[in-house]
Order: structure tokens, then C-alpha cells, then sequence
């Protein structure tokens, strides 16, 4: 049996926690200036980038511009902007684009060349899209095939981060646990950059792998760092949804290219809610396909595909043909069965445009962050971008701010000696059964449209589920902690906000309202989670 104090050290450079697309372009950015520790919790193609179908927005095609992509990413933004973080994500990232097809990475062509993507926000065809809708996958293999032969770079897979190591003012690296060895290791490094995704894998109802359950904005808080913005949940609006199968994302794409919804009589209902129809943003598809569901008493509202070339649908959408040819449907004649369902987090931990945290040493960039170049919404496929810029963004930062290495205070590797690395049968399954009702939860009370007296049934359950005698020390009980402090501040912070913008709407308060123009930030104080105001 191990010896539950025993903690393997490690050293290096850069540690990088997460290998989705942040992660991954991080840690090759970051490996010509050093030794890199790459840790994820699964392995490297359990991300939620893997899963981004869209593309990457970028303004390389000629009839479009920076000044025209930043003004889409604005009006749909629902000025929480933050204007800066909006430049920079707009310019460097037609760079970091470029970039990538510099090293060899091909995206989808059409015989004039590119071959660029629209939907909803955008006013020009400007996103890149690889192996039709499968782009994140075909970003993350190119990739992981350059993290994998680069021996500067020590990839841990299946290794649970624990703990950051950190007094709340700055950051040492970070305990984790590794489940192939079955041991607890310390790593020491001189800068700590946290790239995990984001939280809605946290919802029943998700688009997101289970996996993507806001570990490392609980790593953040923990840790002293300030987080933001977490009543902003994009729905996404289409996920295929049949009673008994599982949900995937039917990308917006495909109503970029003329995909139409229909409700339960078979009637095109879009023209009721926006002159953009199919095209509208995220916000107001999703809550015009949840009026109707409710307006019906249906579980889904349909896409249809019928009159589209069924050449068209099996190229460009060859992933989502076969996915729901093994449901039984062939979309070339069938419609296809949707619903929203939760998809990306807005907020996470707040940082500067140099993807900064308020903890010295500690980076965020990806999901997991909240710079807030997408304000009160995400306009669709800046994510991506959004990873490639700011995670170039958290090595310079690192480069030139995090040149010492600091010593890990004596508490904080005692502390590290106490984690128990074995939870009692009984305590996983108790925590399954925790994590199945907060998702119910959260699902049901903080969904599309929320409501004070939902909104506070909601508080009430989380603050209800309690087991006896919590140990921080236990990594289930620890788990289960993070869990009720994520849907709380998720919950707390929809209560806060009293006004509907962007992807936050109220029915009680169904108007957006200049007083709202501010941040609601949160941090975890002698284990009390206060919130304040700010207006960035």
C-alpha cells in the first residue's frame, strides 16, 4: 500500500493544465523557452475543443475585415464588452491563424480558395472549417501530433490536478493525482496556466462531455483568484434530442447552409422572432425553440434538411449524417429531432488581456477564463480563436512576469501530505448521486429562462444537499465541494442580475437595463464566496 504521505516531486518550466486547443497551443508555444508539463485529466481527446464543429472565425477573406468581425462580436455581446480583450482577439487572431496554416494545418477549400462558413451573428461567410464540421478534432489531432514528438514537452495523462499550490497571493504549481501510477506528485513551476474548459457538463441537459465540469475554475477560486461573469451560460440552441439517445451538437452550420426549423405541425416558426430567421444569434434561437417546446408541451422542436442536395448534407455534414443515420435517421429525408442545451460558459476566472489572473504566476486562457472579449454572449466560433490568441497571450505573460522560481511554502507541501488518494465505495457513489441531483438542478431552475422564485428553489436545494463531516482531505468529498460551489455561484449570480441581456435572460425582468452595465465577480474569502461590482 502507498504510503499516503509520499508525494513524488517534479520541476519545470511551464505547467500547463488542460489539452484542449489553449492548452495544446500553449504548450508547443511555450516549449522553445522551456521545459513543459502538459497535465490532463483524460486524455487528449476528451476536450470540448476536440468537439467544436463551427471553425475558427477569422477575417482573411477579402470582402471582410477586423474592424467588421469586431462589430459583430460587439453587437451580439450586448455591451459587457470588454473592448480591449475585442481588438486584440479580432487582429492577433487572424495572425495565429495564419500561423497555423503556415505550419501545415489544411482547412476545408473551395475552388477560389477558402471555403468559409456562416452562421448566426455574422454578417460575412468568415469561418474556417476543416474535415467539413469536425474542425476542433482536426485542430486537436495537428495538434497533439506536434505535443507528442516534442521532448520538451512531458505530457500526464489521466492525472487529476488537486490542488494549486498557492498562499492566495501567488502561485507555486500544483498537486496531482495520477491515476495510472496511482500516486500523488508535486509539481514545482515557475508558471501555472490554466487552460480546462469550461462548467457545462455541470447541466442535465449539455452539449459538453460530462468531463467538463468546472475543475479548473474551482482550482482558480480555491486558489484566491477572482472569478466572473458566471450567470452567462450559452445554450446552445440545436442538440439532437430523442428520448434514449444520446445528446451531440447539430452544428449551426448546417443552418448556415439553409437548415430550417419547423416545430411539431410542421410549421417554419422562426419568422415570429427574428428578421434573421435561422441565422438570428444564439440567444434568441434557443429561446425562441424553448417557446415553442413550452407553447406545445413538446420535448423538441425539428431541423429540417429535405431540401437541401443530399450530396451538399453528406459532404459538408458527413459526421452529423452518420451520427444520426445510427439513430435511425437519414437526414437527407428525415428531420432531425432538436432541443438547447447548455454548451459554453461566458464567465470563468477573470483575467487581463495578458490572460493574468490576480494571483502572481497564475495564467488563464480558453473556457476556462474570462478575459470578456465575448461580453453577454459568444458570437459563434470566436472560441476557438479565442484559445489560439490568448493562449500565446499566457506564455508571453509568463515569459516576462514569472522569470523566478519561488520556493513552495512549508504549509502548503505539509497540506499536500494529507490528501487521501482512496474514497470509501460508499462515498463515490453518494457523490454520483450528489452530482446527478445538482445537474437536475441546475438544469431545471438556471436553464434559458429564469425566474427569481425558480432561481431561489434552486439555492435552496443545493444549500440542502450536505453530507456529515466533509474532509477537504478526501478527493470525493473535495469534488463534491467544488460542484456546490460552482452551481451555487452559477445560481447566485442569475438571482444577482435583475435584467435580461445577452445569453441571461429574466422573465421577471425581460428588459435589459444600463445599471446592469457591470461585472459580478466572486472570491472565495476564509472560505466564504463573497461577490462585488465592477465595471470591467
Amino acid at each position: 500500500v502507498m504510503n499516503k504521505s509520499s508525494v513524488t516531486e517534479v520541476k519545470t518550466d511551464f505547467l500547463i493544465i488542460g489539452s484542449g486547443l489553449s492548452g495544446l497551443y500553449a504548450a508547443i508555444y511555450a516549449s522553445k523557452f522551456g521545459k513543459v508539463a502538459l497535465i490532463t485529466k483524460s486524455s487528449i481527446q476528451e476536450s470540448n475543443s476536440y468537439w467544436a464543429q463551427g471553425g475558427i472565425a477569422a477575417a482573411i477573406n477579402s470582402d471582410d475585415s477586423t474592424e467588421i468581425h469586431k462589430k459583430d462580436t460587439l453587437s451580439v455581446g450586448c455591451g459587457l464588452n470588454n473592448l480591449d480583450a475585442v481588438n486584440i482577439m479580432v487582429s492577433e487572431g487572424t495572425e495565429r491563424v495564419l500561423e497555423l496554416i503556415n505550419q501545415g494545418m489544411s482547412f476545408d477549400r473551395a475552388e477560389s480558395g477558402f471555403d468559409f462558413g456562416i452562421e448566426g451573428g455574422h454578417s460575412r461567410r468568415r469561418i474556417l472549417h476543416a474535415l467539413g464540421n469536425e474542425t476542433g478534432k482536426a485542430v486537436v489531432d495537428f495538434l497533439s501530433k506536434e505535443v507528442q514528438k516534442n521532448n520538451k514537452i512531458k505530457i500526464y495523462e489521466n492525472s487529476f490536478v488537486i490542488d494549486l499550490f498557492s498562499d492566495s497571493k501567488t502561485c507555486f504549481g500544483c498537486l496531482v493525482f495520477s491515476d495510472t501510477k496511482k500516486n500523488k506528485i508535486s509539481i514545482h513551476s515557475k508558471s501555472t496556466i490554466l487552460a480546462t474548459g469550461g462548467a457545462c457538463g455541470l447541466y442535465s441537459q449539455s452539449s459538453n462531455p460530462s468531463s467538463t465540469s468546472g475543475d479548473g475554475i474551482a482550482l482558480g477560486l480555491n486558489a484566491g483568484a477572482t472569478v466572473k461573469d458566471m450567470e452567462f451560460i450559452q445554450f446552445h440552441p440545436t442538440v439532437f434530442s430523442k428520448e434514449g439517445a444520446k445528446n451531440f451538437l447539430i452544428s449551426e452550420a448546417i443552418r448556415g447552409e439553409g437548415g430550417q426549423l419547423i416545430n411539431h405541425s410542421k410549421i417554419r416558426f422562426m419568422e415570429n422572432y427574428s428578421k434573421q430567421l435561422e441565422l438570428a444569434p444564439r440567444d434568441i434561437v434557443a429561446r425562441a425553440i424553448f417557446n415553442e417546446m413550452r407553447m406545445n408541451g413538446e420535448k423538441n422542436v425539428f431541423l429540417s434538411l429535405k431540401h437541401l442536395k443530399s450530396s451538399l448534407i453528406k459532404n459538408r455534414f458527413k459526421n452529423t449524417f452518420e451520427l444520426c443515420l445510427r439513430e435511425g435517421l437519414d437526414i437527407t429525408k428525415d428531420d432531425i429531432p432538436v432541443s438547447p442545451a447548455a454548451h459554453y460558459m461566458i464567465g470563468g476566472i477573470k483575467t487581463n488581456a495578458g490572460s493574468q489572473t490576480n494571483i502572481k504566476n497564475l495564467y488563464a486562457c480558453g473556457e476556462v477564463a474570462c478575459v470578456g472579449a465575448h461580453g453577454a454572449n459568444r458570437l459563434a466560433s470566436n472560441s476557438l480563436l479565442e484559445c489560439l490568441v490568448f493562449a500565446k497571450r499566457a506564455i508571453d505573460s509568463a515569459l516576462e512576469l514569472s522569470k523566478k522560481e519561488k520556493q513552495i511554502p512549508k504549509k502548503l507541501i505539509e497540506k499536500a501530505k494529507k490528501y487521501s488518494l482512496i474514497s470509501s465505495d460508499k462515498k463515490v457513489e453518494s457523490y454520483l448521486n450528489y452530482r446527478i441531483s445538482l445537474s437536475q438542478i441546475i438544469n431545471n431552475y438556471v436553464g434559458i429562462l429564469r425566474n427569481k422564485k425558480d432561481l431561489l428553489l434552486a439555492l435552496n436545494e443545493i444549500s440542502s444537499i450536505k453530507r456529515k463531516n466533509l474532509d477537504e482531505f478526501d478527493l470525493i468529498d473535495k469534488r463534491l465541494m467544488n460542484l456546490k460551489s460552482l452551481t451555487y455561484l452559477i445560481t447566485k449570480s442569475a438571482l444577482l442580475r435583475e435584467e435580461s441581456r445577452g445569453a441571461h435572460i429574466r422573465e421577471d425582468f425581460s428588459s435589459q437595463s444600463n445599471k446592469w452595465l457591470k461585472h459580478i465577480n466572486w472570491k472565495l474569502t476564509n472560505g466564504t464566496l463573497r461577490f462585488s461590482y465592477s465595471k470591467q
